[in-house]
């Protein structure tokens, strides 16, 4: 079964084509960070007439790059929310059209079911039952993932997310937008000794998070160094970035190894934009090496949006059971809500 995935739910639009005998068969992928990077941060109509520009010649060149063509699909599937309304307007749009005129399903696929069964998509992949820590700009949460459409909230961030919190700091810290890999990248020069921000809700009963007090220690940081210095040299700013980076990767594992404690689970799976992160992933895969679990992550191209997680959660969902097509978007969608395969 050939399936095409359109992802259009924020600021990067998506194409894939995912083969059920012989996998990712080719993915297309166009950011516009840098047409938001002017106003410092996403324009949500800007975004929609982006991706209205880009389906199409990214849909003819991924069946290009799997020497395909329209008459070959089976069905399609694109990102049915949540996200921006009008952005998930034109996935939806062009997938049911597509879908319509060549007279096959169309499947509208949770955003983030696309995140959590993304490292399916690599080798080695996790087997089911796993803890999924889904760690993304939009999205920070800890589930328990017993197969295709049987998930369990565990904990969740109770305001910002750990991407949200990385763009937001790197932002009081005068960087350019989108903030967050640039703080990692000077994260890395920075000395971890020198600056210590405390670890919200680290030691809290539940797995439950906050990122927001976070940021507002940084700003309370960085105007104490400003007013004692009068400003903040490079090296002070890499010392900030490295302070907040091990603070969230100190939650982030804190709250991942408690999830698989109290799922009585051995297989963590990590996935979303923050996924991604240097620093998380060797911290993870230092605690793994011991035996205390097994870690997988999705390929690195494939952490943040992309079309590839939307057409393998289609192709799953005409697997294990037929979902509901038709046109419609759900810009608020609670992943719990989603029907068992």
């Amino acid at each position: 079964m050939l399936v095409l995935g359109i992802e259009s739910s924020c600021d990067e639009t998506g194409v894939a084509l995912y083969d059920t005998e012989q996998g990712l068969l080719a993915h297309q992928l166009h950011t516009q960070m840098a047409m938001h990077a002017e106003y410092g941060g996403v324009v949500p109509e800007l975004a929609s007439r982006d991706h209205i520009r880009r389906a199409i010649p990214l849909t003819e060149a991924c069946l290009a790059e799997a020497g395909k063509q329209l008459a070959d699909l089976d069905a399609v599937a694109y990102t049915q929310g949540p996200g921006l309304g009008g952005a998930l307007l034109v996935g939806a749009s062009i997938a049911n059209a597509l879908a319509f005129g060549l007279g096959i399903p169309v499947v509208g696929v949770h955003h983030l079911e696309g995140h959590l069964l993304s490292p399916l998509l690599a080798e080695p992949k996790p087997a089911f039952p796993f803890v999924a820590l889904l760690v993304s700009g939009g999205h920070t949460q800890l589930m328990a993932v017993r197969g295709v459409g049987d998930y369990d909230v565990l904990g969740e961030t109770l305001d910002d997310a750990a991407g949200e919190a990385f763009d937001k700091t790197a932002k009081l810290l005068g960087l350019d937008y989108p903030g967050g890999p640039t703080l990692s990248r000077l994260a890395e020069s920075g000395d971890p000794a020198r600056f210590s921000l405390p670890r919200p809700m680290l030691k809290s009963d539940d797995l439950d998070m906050s990122f927001s007090g976070l940021k507002t220690a940084v700003l309370t940081l960085v105007r104490h160094q400003e007013a004692e210095h009068g400003s903040i040299d490079p090296q002070t700013r890499n010392d900030i970035c490295r302070a907040f980076q091990d603070a969230i990767v100190d939650v982030l594992v804190g709250k991942s190894l408690k999830a698989l404690k109290q799922a009585n689970m051995a297989r963590l799976v990590v996935a979303g934009g923050v996924g991604a992160n240097k620093q998380l992933r060797a911290a993870l895969d230092a605690l793994a090496a011991k035996g205390r679990f097994e870690v997988f992550y999705p390929p690195l191209a494939l952490c943040t949006d992309n079309g590839a997680m939307i057409a393998y959660a289609g192709a799953m969902r005409l697997k294990y059971a037929q979902p509901a097509g038709g046109y419609s978007v759900k810009p608020r969608w609670d992943l719990g809500s989603l029907p068992a395969a």
